[in-house]
């Protein structure tokens, strides 16, 4: 192959090994993630948060109360945790895959808003649908991201269930959705911030 063919090919070559290989999520994920930043990739996430209507879903009882989503978890050691353990909070709920694209360039919004966030009154559920845990962990270990992170025990019932991801669903402090966005969005916007902030204060008369 002369030099003038070899050229003629470098670009396909270049976009068979993004498309076809494991650089393929990251390569994706860091393109996807320029758009959002330039504002070039509308994707607003929901700053107008009021309860919604849901299907009904099992609820579990919480200090004398109800809490309207039981939802198993394990933590990123193996340990066993509920959705209902954080009664009292709001709670941003993520589903996401370490070879998800969009989710991977959602992410580092979401980095920043957690650690804006006064995590006695916000508390964030990335939930991991991969199969193979380890590589959520390494992606979380590569990228160097703190917010908590979960897998699933089971099927996800309403209102986590999705056929697509990245999902979020925002629930107020009694559990109650009060936000869902299926897609992409960039969640590290003062708007956004003060919509979860308001969710923890108290109901005026």
């Amino acid at each position: 192959m002369n030099r003038k063919n070899l050229v003629s090919w470098l670009p396909l070559a270049l976009f068979a090994l993004v498309l076809f290989t494991p650089l393929r999520t990251p390569v994706m994920g860091t393109i996807q993630r320029g758009l959002l930043a330039t504002g070039l990739w509308n994707a607003d996430a929901p700053v107008e948060l009021a309860p919604a209507a849901t299907a009904p879903t099992p609820a579990v009882p919480v200090g004398g109360a109800t809490y309207p989503h039981n939802l198993p978890l394990l933590t990123l050691d193996g340990q066993h945790v509920n959705l209902s353990d954080l009664k009292g909070k709001a709670v941003f709920v993520n589903l996401w895959a370490s070879w998800c694209a969009p989710c991977v360039a959602e992410m580092p919004g979401i980095q920043a808003l957690y650690q804006k966030m006064d995590p006695t009154k916000v508390a964030f559920v990335m939930i991991s649908l991969d199969e193979n845990p380890a590589k959520a962990r390494a992606m979380l270990k590569r990228k160097g991201y703190t917010f908590p992170v979960y897998f699933p025990m089971g099927p996800l019932a309403a209102p986590f269930d999705s056929n697509s991801i990245p999902s979020t669903v925002i629930l107020d402090p009694n559990g109650q959705v009060v936000a869902r966005h299926d897609g992409m969005a960039e969640y590290d916007t003062p708007e956004f911030k003060a919509a979860l902030e308001n969710l923890t204060r108290p109901a005026r008369n």
